[in-house]
């Protein structure tokens, strides 16, 4: 008898989340509507804190296990790649979804059949809604965050109705396996930042778009560190791969304003943040530089290279 290819995958990546990772996969236990056929991939990011042992025991998840460390995109890829479903949910190891969450993005996607992708509605780790869709960047949108006016210009994520958006962050996002497969899925050149951005712009470029969900709701736990010795490669990594996407796809010019207006945008916080000892200046500064020299600096891609 053939086996009943499943309606959708759930695709997470691990690094060294092994407690997240767990979390995250009686999220999708509790939360999967029984209709639905599934399979479940993890692909394990070269961790070395049991993480890939504690998914064996499982015996019913589909492991890829990396021995170096590669980049999110790549890594999203190879989970799409290998997965059997019409749809992918594509997980970061410290997300949970919420009841209904998989459900709601399946049903999105299934009465519209030129959207690509689908994102849900991201929850902090004490429930709070936050930004998880925006405008494509761009020259204006880099505008309104000099001007302070990018949560009225460039957030999307709003509103209690299904809507389109440019893009969606990929902590928790649900993508038609054959759109990803029509523009080869993610570009590897992004190690991590800007990887779903540039996949979502090349979805769009070849017919497709995505939307905004929010009767999906998933928890997305805030890892990163307020410490500036610990999140500095975060940082150099998020503008160097703002400036790439904006050098493939606007050009140099282009890509120079950008880094000059988010570098003002950054800086003015710095100096307010001298009168409001709670505000992170130094943090602010770091992205001020980076901002205006992106290649400087070490990145996460640069880490984990051998």
């Amino acid at each position: 008898m053939t086996a009943v290819a499943p309606t959708l995958s759930y695709c997470v990546v691990n690094t060294n989340g092994r407690d997240y990772l767990l979390a995250c996969l009686e999220a999708i236990e509790r939360t999967h509507p029984e209709a639905i056929e599934r399979e479940i991939l993890v692909l394990d990011n070269a961790s070395t804190d049991g993480s890939a042992e504690a998914i064996r025991r499982r015996g019913d998840i589909r492991l890829i296990e990396r021995e170096q460390r590669t980049g999110k995109g790549e890594n999203d890829s190879a989970l799409m790649r290998e997965a059997k479903g019409k749809y992918c949910l594509l997980l970061n190891e410290d997300s949970e979804l919420r009841p209904g969450a998989a459900a709601a993005l399946v049903k999105a996607l299934d009465a519209d059949p030129k959207a690509a992708a689908a994102t849900t509605q991201l929850l902090d780790s004490a429930g709070k809604p936050v930004p998880c869709a925006w405008c494509f960047p761009g020259v204006g949108t880099a505008l309104a965050g000099a001007l302070f006016l990018h949560r009225w210009l460039t957030v999307q994520s709003k509103g209690s109705s299904t809507r389109r958006v440019d893009w969606g962050q990929s902590s928790a996002l649900l993508v038609r396996r054959e759109a990803a497969a029509e523009v080869d899925f993610m570009d590897p050149a992004f190690f991590v930042y800007y990887d779903e951005c540039d996949f979502a712009k090349r979805l769009a470029e070849a017919g497709w778009h995505s939307l905004f969900v929010p009767a999906a709701e998933a928890i997305h736990h805030d890892q990163l560190s307020t410490d500036l010795g610990a999140g500095l490669p975060r940082i150099v990594e998020f503008h160097r791969n703002r400036n790439l996407y904006m050098r493939k796809h606007h050009g140099g010019v282009a890509a120079l304003a950008v880094r000059l207006l988010t570098a003002w945008s950054y800086a003015v916080r710095a100096l307010a943040a001298t009168a409001m000892p709670s505000q992170p200046k130094r943090i602010y500064w770091a992205h001020a530089r980076q901002a205006l020299f992106p290649e400087r600096g070490t990145s996460i891609a640069d880490r984990a290279r051998p």
